[in-house]
């Protein structure tokens, strides 16, 4: 914006100011100095800048707070980060650097996946280039602090997350919205880092926070992010401060049914001194969440949360740690996705989070806050590929050249490939035929139900297929939801299991399986793996 004279100029600036206090969160006076900054540039016709008789040309240029990132807002007060982990975006104004690693399971090549520009958003075209008509896996989630405390799979390779199945979108400093994907970890996956540097240990203060997919969640233990034992054993209570996520119960809970917020301490899940419950901490309902868990000497922790995509951090418990619990023993290695003990039946989606040296104070997690809902994390779709619309009637036809005349098909509860005529009778044609309905554990996604079995769906179990009634709980839904992919062998559909992204419809010796690409069972094979996992999704025969 140009402007005519220096009264005109002043009053912008004053406007501007007041524009910017009006973003500031819940419980923050005030911007720091280095968040918000006036540039003017004059071009005068002599000395005299402000001399009302002189016409001036000048700029303002205005720099918010959602211009610097999370870890520069913590170093602003005093409580630097010692770990920064995202694959969505960068945590500092100033970072370019590689977000995270990913492995081709088609011949085990790997590619860095950076930020588009300096601050900004991981480039998952970069990604999806790479990965085209194959399968990758996150091998490495890269610490941007320069500590190197990266993260690495807990369990080995076959612990590595699926790449592309936690897609959304950001929107940074106002700019258009750009794809990312997050780290969608399912029972048996996950990430640590033993040997750490400048990680709180002992009784030394520290802060977490990370950003969540608040609908991905079970009972298991434990979808954490935080500090662990170095030894990934259980060393006893107090040995642990990490963010857990999750409807984990025997402890301390929240209210509602959950899932709750909530810290693992080792030993037990808290929500305040206590191991009752807690009527501060809600059940969460928001697609994105924010957590922070923070703790310092002298017995005092605190636990908070609040909507990824709007409003302010509500503190659910502030004050002394549980009984036993003081001081804390912490060992400083780094943990996602599993318990300190590489427990690893839990499931989750992490997007961003960090750790810092010192106790944040509630106004500089404020501004983390307000830094998180301004870069615009937003849903996007969860399928690609051919269309397989809810509401239709489908049949699924083989690609592999031994089997382009069959059709996935069910007797009672098995599942195989039949060749299927038109002419059949009317009950082989119904039980080669499918209803599409929504996700039964995810509406982005879909469900498959026999036509000739209503209440009856495909779902995995022990990554075999079958067609089970809907028995209603939790465990059913995630293994009977499925999102269609774009066909790895380049023709209609790759149907990707929900629940175990790396795996897919896959025909093997006659019968079906959710099978990953070169996995531990026989039928992850990787031989034909692509067009055993490509099929043609036409209308149902009956």
């Amino acid at each position: 914006m140009e402007y005519s004279d220096g009264q005109q100029l002043l009053q912008a600036v004053e406007a501007a100011c007041e524009q910017f206090e009006q973003t500031l969160p819940a419980g923050v006076d005030q911007y720091p100095e280095q968040f918000f900054e006036v540039i003017v540039e004059p071009s005068c016709q002599d000395d005299e800048f402000f001399d009302e008789e002189e016409y001036i040309r000048s700029r303002v240029v205005s720099t918010p707070l959602i211009a610097a990132g999370p870890c520069d807002i913590y170093a602003s007060g005093g409580t630097p980060c010692v770990a920064a982990h995202s694959t969505t975006r960068a945590l500092f104004q100033t970072y370019s650097g590689p977000l995270y690693e990913v492995s081709r399971t088609s011949d085990g090549v790997t590619a860095n996946i950076s930020t588009i520009s300096t601050g900004g958003v991981a480039n998952a075209a970069a990604q999806d280039l790479f990965c085209d008509r194959t399968t990758c896996l996150i091998a490495t989630i890269f610490d941007q602090t320069g500590r190197g405390n990266h993260l690495t799979p807990a369990l080995g390779a076959g612990s590595m997350a699926a790449a592309d199945c936690a897609p959304v979108t950001l929107k940074l400093n106002g700019g258009d919205r750009q794809k990312a994907y997050g780290v969608f970890i399912s029972p048996s996956s996950g990430y640590r880092n033993d040997a750490t540097s400048g990680v709180a240990v002992g009784d030394a203060a520290e802060g977490i926070y990370a950003v969540l997919d608040g609908t991905h969640f079970n009972g298991a233990c434990c979808f954490d992010y935080g500090n662990a034992e170095t030894s990934a054993k259980d060393t006893g209570s107090g040995h642990m401060e990490a963010l857990y996520f999750g409807l984990g119960t025997g402890f301390g809970t929240g209210n509602g049914s959950g899932p709750w917020l909530l810290a693992d301490l080792e030993s037990g899940l808290f929500t305040e001194a206590d191991t009752g419950v807690n009527p501060a901490n809600p059940t969460i309902t928001d697609r994105f969440v924010t957590g922070v868990v923070k703790g310092q000497p002298g017995n005092s922790w605190a636990i908070r949360g609040g909507n990824a995509q709007s409003g302010s951090l509500s503190t659910f418990y502030s004050g002394v740690r549980p009984s036993g619990y003081n001081p804390m023993s912490k060992e400083g290695a780094i943990i996602l996705g599993v318990g300190g003990d590489n427990s690893h039946g839990a499931q989750g989606t992490f997007y961003e989070g960090a750790m810092t040296s010192g106790f944040p104070s509630d106004e500089i997690e404020n501004m983390v806050q307000a830094n998180v809902v301004a870069a615009g994390y937003f849903i996007t779709s969860l399928t690609s590929g051919p269309t397989v619309a809810v509401g239709t009637s489908v049949s699924f036809r083989a690609t592999t050249a031994c089997c382009t005349s069959s059709f996935i098909s069910h007797v009672d509860s098995a599942v195989s490939i039949q060749t299927i005529s038109p002419t059949d009778v009317n009950g082989t044609l119904l039980s080669a035929s499918w209803n599409v309905v929504e996700g039964l554990g995810n509406s982005g996604c879909v469900s498959f139900e026999a036509r000739d079995t209503p209440g009856s769906f495909i779902r995995h179990s022990g990554f075999q297929l079958l067609v089970n009634p809907n028995d209603g709980s939790a465990l059913f839904a995630t293994d009977a939801t499925w999102c269609p992919q774009a066909g790895l062998n380049g023709e209609g559909n790759t149907i990707r299991s929900w629940s175990f992204p790396s795996h897919n419809f896959r025909h093997f010796g006659g019968n079906l399986f959710a099978a990953s690409d070169g996995g531990p069972s026989d039928f992850d094979a990787t031989a034909l793996y692509n067009n055993d996992t490509t099929w043609i999704v036409g209308a149902a025969f009956a």
